[in-house]
C-alpha cells in the first residue's frame, strides 16, 4: 500500500535533519535518486545517455539545486546539459557543481521564447522550479514558460517529432503539494520522482494527471503523522478479493441484490449483473422490471429475477440506481437498500434520493456533476470545475455530510470514509469514459460487498473498510478497462471478461485454503 502526506508534514520530518546540518546530504541522496530515474528514463528511450539533451528548470532553493545536481551527474554520463535559471537566486553550490560538469545557464525572465523552443527540443526535461512550498501555480516568466513549452510540444506524434521526456522533481511545478490543485499554469511529467515520502497531491485532482507515474526516493526522513492518503497496490487487492473455502454453496459465497435499470435505461442492469458475476459473487437476485427481467436472463441465465421488493429478498448486500431513471418503483427500492442497514451501493439516479444519516457501510458513487447536485441538497455550493479541482476537499465533505462511505469518480478516483480514511486509485484508462462504464463499476464493488467476510464474521469492521473496499473495486475496474484497452476502444459490455482475467493474475499463487 503508498501512503501519501501533505508537504507541510514531509517538511516537519525533515526539519529535525537540517537542524543537525544534515541537509547537504539530504540533498546528495535526493539528486542522487533523480540523476538515477532521469539515466534509467533516457537510456530507455534513446539507448544511450551520450549526446542527449537535457534541459534542467532551475528554481531557487533545495527543489533547483537537486535538479542541478542531477544534472550535473548527466553531463558526467556525456549528456548535454543547459540549466534555465528561474530565479535570480538558484542554490549557489549545486550551480557551482553544474557549471564544473560542463553545463550552460540561460536566465529564463530574458529569454523566455528561447527556453521554450530549447525544452521542446531536448530529448529530457527536468522540472525543478517549484517545490513543495510552491502554492497558486506559476507566476511571471515561468508561467509563461509553461504555456509556450504546452503550445510547441501539443498535436506532436511520435518518430523524429516526438515531445520530450519531462521528469518532475519532487512534484510538478504549479501543483499544490497537499491537494493536488493546480490554479493557473503548471508542468505536466512522465514521471515525478519525490523525495521521502509520497505527497498528497500527486495523487489527488489535477496534480494525479499532472504527476504521471510516480517514484519515491528513501532520503532517510523520521517519523511522519498517519498517512493523509492511500493507494492500494496489488498484494492488498490480492488479500480483498473474495476466494470460495471448500464448505461454501452458492448462498455463503454471497448474495448481491441489485435494483437497477427501467425500461428506458435497460442496459446498465445487464452491465451492473455482468459485472458482478464475473467479479466472483455467489448468486446475484435483480429486481426490476419484467422487460428488464427477459434481457438480464437473455444474458445472464444465472441471474435471479423478479419484480418484487427488497424487504422480501435476503441478500447480503444491496446495488441500486443504475438506469433507474424516473422508474418509482425503482427509487423505492432504492431508499429500501439505504435504510436496510446492509452494505449498498448507491449509484447514478439513487445518488438523488440520498439524505444524511447513513453508515458508513452505504457507499455513494457520483461523479463531479451528481456531487454538486447532492452537496446542493444537503446545503453546501460547489460547482463541478470546483469538485473537480479539489476532490479530496469535497470527497470528504459529502462523507461527513451524509455519514455514509463515498467514492468520487475520476482520473484518480477519491474514496472517502466518513471516519476520514481516503484512498486514491489512477489505473484507469481514459477509453473507459464510455456510457455504461459507470454500471461495471458498481457491479464490481457490489460483488466485492456481497463477498466481504469481515462484514458477516465481525460485528462491526475497522473504520475505513467499506472505503478500501471501495478502491479494490475501482482499482480492478481500472485495470480491467487497461487490459481492454490494449485491443483498442474500450466498449463497457467487454469487461467482465477482463475482470475475470485481472482477478485471476492477482489471486495467482494465493492459496484457497487459506481464506
Amino acid at each position: 500500500m503508498i501512503s501519501a502526506y501533505p508537504g507541510a508534514a514531509v517538511r516537519a520530518a525533515e526539519k529535525p535533519l537540517l537542524d543537525a546540518g544534515l541537509g547537504p546530504a539530504l540533498m546528495q541522496r535526493a539528486a542522487y535518486g533523480l540523476y538515477a530515474a532521469c539515466a534509467r528514463e533516457v537510456l530507455a528511450r534513446r539507448g544511450s545517455l551520450y549526446g542527449a539533451h537535457v534541459t534542467v528548470l532551475a528554481g531557487s532553493g533545495n527543489n533547483g539545486g537537486d535538479a542541478l545536481y542531477a544534472g550535473a551527474r548527466l553531463a558526467g554520463r556525456g549528456a548535454g546539459i543547459t540549466a534555465v535559471l528561474t530565479s535570480e537566486a538558484p542554490h549557489p553550490e549545486a550551480l557551482a557543481a553544474f557549471r564544473s560538469r560542463g553545463g550552460r545557464t540561460i536566465q529564463l525572465s530574458r529569454a523566455v521564447a528561447e527556453c521554450a523552443r530549447l525544452c521542446a527540443e531536448s530529448d529530457l526535461v527536468i522540472d525543478g522550479i517549484l517545490g513543495t512550498g510552491g502554492k497558486g501555480g506559476l507566476r511571471g516568466p515561468a508561467a509563461e514558460l509553461a504555456r509556450a513549452f504546452t503550445g510547441r510540444i501539443s498535436g506532436r506524434t511520435s518518430g523524429i517529432d516526438r515531445r520530450p521526456l519531462v521528469i518532475a522533481c519532487d512534484l510538478p511545478s504549479g501543483v499544490d503539494a497537499d491537494t493536488g490543485q493546480a490554479d493557473g499554469e503548471h508542468f505536466t511529467a512522465d514521471l515525478t520522482v519525490t523525495f521521502g515520502a509520497v505527497k498528497t497531491g500527486l495523487m489527488a485532482g489535477p496534480g494525479a494527471v499532472a504527476a504521471g507515474r510516480i517514484e519515491c526516493i528513501d532520503i532517510g526522513l523520521g517519523s511522519l503523522p498517519g498517512p493523509a492518503l492511500y493507494r492500494l497496490e496489488s498484494a492488498d487487492l490480492a488479500q480483498l478479493l473474495p476466494v470460495p473455502r471448500k464448505t461454501d454453496q452458492k448462498y455463503s459465497r454471497g448474495v448481491l441484490g441489485i435494483a437497477a435499470g427501467s425500461a428506458t435505461y435497460p442496459g446498465a442492469a445487464v452491465l451492473a449483473t455482468g459485472a458482478a458475476l464475473a467479479t466472483g459473487v455467489g448468486m446475484v437476485r435483480y429486481l426490476g422490471p419484467e422487460s428488464v427481467c427477459r434481457l438480464i436472463n437473455a444474458s445472464h441465465p444465472e441471474a435471479v429475477c423478479a419484480t418484487g421488493t427488497v424487504s422480501l429478498v435476503h441478500v447480503q448486500a444491496w446495488l441500486a440506481g443504475p438506469g433507474a431513471g424516473a422508474d418509482e418503483d425503482q427509487r423505492r427500492r432504492a431508499l429500501e437498500a439505504m435504510a436496510s442497514g446492509l452494505p449498498a451501493v448507491i449509484d447514478a439516479d439513487a445518488i438523488s434520493h440520498v439524505e444524511p444519516g447513513l453508515g458508513p457501510q452505504v457507499i455513494l458513487t457520483p461523479h463531479a456533476g451528481e456531487l454538486t447536485a447532492l452537496l446542493g441538497r444537503l446545503g453546501e455550493t460547489a460547482t463541478r470545475e470546483q469538485i473537480e479541482a479539489d476532490p479530496l476537499r469535497y470527497a470528504r465533505r459529502a462523507a461527513e455530510l451524509t455519514g455514509a462511505t463515498v467514492l468520487l469518480k475520476g482520473w484518480a478516483t477519491i474514496t472517502a470514509a466518513p471516519t476520514g480514511e481516503t484512498y486514491s486509485q489512477a489505473e484507469a484508462t481514459p477509453w473507459l469514459a464510455a456510457a455504461g462504464s459507470g454500471d461495471t463499476l458498481s457491479g464490481i464493488l457490489g460483488s466485492l460487498l456481497a463477498t466481504d467476510r469481515s462484514n458477516r464474521d465481525t460485528a462491526s469492521p475497522a473504520p475505513g473498510h467499506y472505503a478500501e473496499l471501495a478502491a479494490a473495486a475501482t482499482s480492478i475496474h481500472g485495470r480491467a478497462g487497461t487490459l481492454t484497452a490494449q485491443s483498442g476502444p474500450v466498449e463497457p459490455s467487454m469487461l467482465p471478461a477482463a475482470i475475470r482475467t485481472v482477478i485471476g493474475e492477482l489471486k495467482k499463487g494465493v492459496v484457497i485454503d487459506s481464506v
